[in-house]
């Protein structure tokens, strides 16, 4: 995003669904690269890398990294049905 000659960094807060039905959250600056590093890349994290593919279930998008770490870690929270819940109703 641009504004007025800055670049504003936009983070994401998102919920995978891995091959196995267990879900995966995280936060990136980028996912749609995050999302390929999950699926095909040693940069993805540890978990999805046994579980892939992954699909991207529920993103919601902050303007702060302060904003995302405390949406990331309210979700991972919830407990399976909960999230169930959340992505499904998106």
């Amino acid at each position: 995003m641009l504004e007025f000659g800055l670049i504003i960094m936009s983070y994401f807060v998102y919920i995978l669904e891995c091959s196995d039905g267990t879900f995966y959250t995280g936060y990136t600056t980028d996912l749609k690269r995050r999302l390929g590093e999950h699926n095909s890349s040693d940069l993805g994290a540890k978990y999805t890398r046994g579980r892939r593919p992954v699909i991207l279930k529920y993103s919601k998008d902050f303007e702060t990294l302060s904003e995302t770490l405390k949406y990331e870690n309210y979700l991972k929270t919830l407990s399976r049905e909960e999230k169930k819940t959340l992505v499904y109703k998106s």
